[in-house]
C-alpha cells in the first residue's frame, strides 16, 4: 500500500470521528416575535406586541420576505447572542454578602 493511500485513509479514520461531533454542536435558541412594525431602519426593527415595544436589531444578512414597512404585521425570528461578558472576582463577590 502506498504512503499516500495510508495517509488518507489515517485522515478519513479521523475525521469519521470529528465530523459527528461537530454536526451536534449546539446553536442557539431561536425565538420569534409577532406584531406591527413602529420604527425601522436599516440596523433595527422595532414592533409592538400588546402593550410591550421589542427592539430588535437586524443586519444586512437579514432575510426579509415580503415588503417591509412602518405599519406592517410582521414575525420576527431571533436569536440571543452575548455581545459582552463581565467575570465578576468570586472573592469580591464573596466580601459583599
Amino acid at each position: 500500500m502506498s504512503r499516500s493511500i495510508r495517509r488518507f485513509i489515517l485522515v478519513m479514520f479521523i475525521l469519521s470521528f470529528m465530523l459527528p461531533s461537530l454536526a451536534l454542536a449546539r446553536a442557539p435558541k431561536k425565538y420569534q416575535v409577532t406584531g406591527k412594525v413602529l420604527e425601522l431602519t436599516d440596523d433595527v426593527i422595532v414592533v409592538e406586541k400588546g402593550d410591550e415595544k421589542w427592539e430588535i436589531g437586524r443586519e444586512a444578512a437579514t432575510k426579509v420576505d415580503g415588503k417591509l414597512k412602518v405599519g406592517v404585521k410582521v414575525t420576527i425570528e431571533y436569536t440571543m447572542t452575548a455581545a459582552k461578558v463581565d467575570v465578576k472576582d468570586e472573592k469580591a463577590a464573596e466580601k459583599a454578602k
